[in-house]
């Protein structure tokens, strides 16, 4: 299965104006396929330039730790993977991935505490990019809001795993357990469909546009530190009277651009492990795409209500 099968029969040739607005005079335009075209493409240019980043750390590393003359190449497990596959098939759905890593990997012992938030950020990253290519192709989105919102975004990834990297041990077992405590808050209020309604618009416009940029910068920084974006960004795009619904291709957008920004220093920090950062990138992807097939055929409120 090629990507190009699965996005390009949702490509509209026109903008789509905001419900709030039939004739769309006086709003700008939601995201044209050109629009949608060049974020597509700079995004694959961030994926690009991440994998050549990640390749080139993995063979520094296996050739600066050899063992009796052998490298030691970072092969995942079986574990690894299921993991990788099971946090990123539900992260597709809406469910976030760092939730539930965190706590496999807690549980299971699986990756020393201090390493936590890089090797989710390193593994994590490649199944985020898919899941953008697949919400900024499917959702329309003010072009203008969208950008302004990654950016934003990636602004602050830079500036938290910057921090992050250099955080002692306890500082972030602290965190982790900080954000598993924000992540079941956020499972229970979806559950008890306590999530603001949210309204139609589809941009954000002046102090909601600036409110929504400090907000996404923060989201940002906190997310290098394990603490989820979707929750936090879906809650934000409702109050600011946006559709539920849009809050998909912003998240999913803004984590794919931040995450490879973050990651690159905790690939140069070495502050990941390797093995199980391979297993959640490999094991995700297929299960994104199983995902993604399952989410195209869930009707529309089904997807306001994730």
């Amino acid at each position: 299965m090629c990507w190009a099968s699965l996005c390009c029969p949702y490509l509209e040739a026109e903008a789509v104006p905001g419900p709030e607005d039939p004739s769309g005079k006086g709003k700008r335009a939601a995201l044209t396929v050109s629009g949608r075209i060049t974020i597509l493409l700079a995004l694959a240019a961030v994926s690009a330039n991440y994998v050549y980043s990640w390749v080139a750390a993995l063979r520094h590393d296996r050739t600066a730790g050899l063992v009796n003359g052998q490298a030691q190449a970072p092969i995942p497990s079986l574990l690894q993977l299921a993991t990788g596959s099971l946090t990123n098939f539900f992260d597709t759905l809406g469910v976030s991935s760092f939730a539930t890593t965190t706590t496999i990997f807690k549980l299971g012992r699986m990756v020393p505490d201090e390493l936590i938030p890089g090797t989710m950020n390193v593994g994590h990253t490649l199944p985020t990019i898919a899941q953008a290519f697949i919400f900024i192709t499917l959702v329309q989105v003010d072009f203008t809001t969208l950008v302004l919102l990654i950016a934003s975004s990636v602004i602050g990834a830079w500036w938290g795993a910057g921090v992050v990297s250099r955080l002692p041990r306890r500082a972030i077992q602290l965190g982790v357990g900080g954000a598993l405590t924000l992540a079941v808050v956020f499972m229970i209020m979806r559950e008890l469909h306590w999530f603001p309604a949210g309204g139609e618009g589809l941009s954000l416009h002046e102090f909601g546009l600036l409110t929504g940029m400090a907000g996404t910068c923060l989201f940002g920084a906190l997310s290098t530190l394990g603490i989820g974006f979707y929750a936090p960004c879906m809650i934000l795009v409702s109050l600011l009277g946006m559709a539920p619904l849009l809050a998909f291709p912003i998240m999913m957008g803004s984590s794919a651009f931040l995450m490879p920004v973050g990651s690159l220093r905790f690939l140069k920090s070495r502050r990941y492990e390797a093995r199980a950062a391979l297993g959640l990138a490999l094991g995700g992807l297929p299960a994104v795409l199983i995902a993604a097939f399952i989410v195209k055929s869930l009707p529309l409120d089904t997807h306001a209500v994730w």
